[in-house]
C-alpha cells in the first residue's frame, strides 16, 4: 500500500476556518473520489496549526487516477478556491512500507 501524507500549515486560527469549510460536502466529496482516508489529524505539539491528512492507495497508478478525478471536479475546485487563502504551506509525502 502506498500512502500519501499531506501536511497543511496555516495561521492562527487558520486551521479550524479551514475546517469548518471542509467538514460537510467538500470531506464527502473528496472521500468519495479519493477513496480511504486514513486518518485526518491536528498537531498539539512540536509546530501548531497544521492539518495532515493520510490517504491510502493500492499503487502509484491509482493515486494518479484518482488524484486527477479531484482536480477535475468543478465542486471540488471551488471548495479550493474559497480555502486557499488560509493555506501558507502545503507539504505532501509519499510514503510504502519499510
Amino acid at each position: 500500500m502506498l500512502v500519501e501524507m499531506r501536511t497543511y500549515s496555516f495561521g492562527p486560527g487558520g486551521a479550524a476556518d479551514y475546517l469548518k469549510a471542509y467538514n460537510g460536502r467538500p470531506r464527502q466529496l473528496q472521500s468519495e473520489i479519493l477513496g480511504r482516508l486514513l486518518g485526518l489529524y491536528q498537531s498539539e505539539v512540536g509546530e501548531l496549526n497544521q492539518l495532515v491528512f493520510l490517504w491510502g492507495f493500492d499503487s502509484h497508478d491509482e493515486r494518479d487516477r484518482r488524484r486527477r478525478a479531484l482536480m477535475a471536479d468543478a465542486e471540488f475546485a471551488e471548495f479550493r478556491r474559497g480555502t486557499r487563502h488560509l493555506v501558507l504551506r502545503q507539504e505532501n509525502r509519499l510514503l510504502s512500507a519499510a
